[in-house]
């Protein structure tokens, strides 16, 4: 089921479309690491809701897309999506741990010029 947007939400989603796009292969990144690189820090929520409202088949890699934690979150529905999204990240090579968890460290894309890249080369050297 495709959710309808309201016209104030597309061009927001549109800006977390386009960076969820960019996450390569083999990598994650957190809800709220989307939200402030669309531009909408302290809104991981919406990166969620704008997850959801993609048509099915859609491109645009969704899965790559985690909690905090470093967990899949689950659906209120309690519908195959997290299965399906473990199954799909563990296909690009993403190790889960024994208790279900990403290494943030390990497979947390930082894409250039961003605060998490600089944040990284600050605390490696």
């Amino acid at each position: 089921m495709v959710a309808v947007l309201g016209r104030s939400e597309q061009p927001k989603h549109r800006r977390i479309y386009d960076v969820v796009a960019r996450i390569p292969r083999g990598r994650v990144a957190t809800y709220g690491q989307i939200a402030r690189l669309a531009g909408l820090p302290g809104q991981p929520r919406l990166v969620g809701y704008a997850l959801s409202a993609l048509p099915e088949g859609s491109r645009i890699p969704w899965h790559r897309v985690i909690n905090a934690q470093g967990r899949v979150s689950l659906r209120g529905d309690g519908g195959p999506m997290a299965d399906i999204q473990r199954h799909l990240l563990m296909r690009e090579g993403v190790v889960f741990d024994g208790g279900g968890a990403i290494s943030l460290t390990r497979f947390r894309w930082r894409p250039r010029g961003s605060e998490e890249t600089r944040r990284g080369r600050r605390r490696s050297g």
